[in-house]
């Protein structure tokens, strides 16, 4: 079997094919290339200015989004809101509380993550870096949802951050 896999024809070295290509009047052309190819990772070319067409061409507006238009902000600033009394309470209360400690960290992995994307998408824009934009969102998420995972891990086999933080401050 081995010996059929590796045989001249299998492998596309039939007698025709090992002529010389003057005689055979055939071009090569080879299908895969050993040479990487790294064109997807260049940056786009933009015209002088980031002005695409003309004075005269009409104006092309972007597909209204409400999520991440006003709706954004809001869910933004709601999450910075609801940090203040996540953070104050296990320390006025002097008790931890386990759905508390859980819901601090989530918000906080929330808020960082709404950061961190908008920051993405303010200093690598799609239309520039493309690839590297895609990269950047893909890595985000999953360091969100290794941090996911790490908050499941502290609240289940330790008493959860408010009390990581107590132990390490002696308080």
């Amino acid at each position: 079997m081995l010996r059929s896999l590796l045989s001249r024809n299998s492998l596309g070295l039939s007698p025709r094919s090992m002529m010389p290509l003057h005689q055979n009047r055939i071009v090569a052309s080879r299908l895969i290339s050993l040479k990487p190819n790294f064109s997807k990772f260049k940056l786009k070319e933009q015209p002088p200015g980031f002005i695409v067409g003309t004075v005269n061409d009409a104006y092309k507006a972007p597909e209204p989004d409400h999520y991440h238009g006003s709706n954004h902000w809001t869910y933004d600033r709601f999450l910075a809101i609801s940090l203040v009394p996540l953070t104050a309470v296990p320390f006025v209360m002097g008790v931890n509380f386990p759905m508390i400690d859980t819901a601090f960290c989530l918000a906080v992995l929330f808020h960082s993550y709404s950061g961190f994307k908008s920051c993405i998408i303010d200093y690598i824009p799609e239309r520039v870096y493309g690839f590297w934009h895609r990269a950047a969102m893909k890595l985000l998420t999953l360091g969100s949802a290794i941090s996911i995972y790490g908050i499941y891990v502290l609240e289940t086999t330790e008493n959860g951050l408010f009390d990581l933080v107590s132990k390490i401050f002696g308080a």
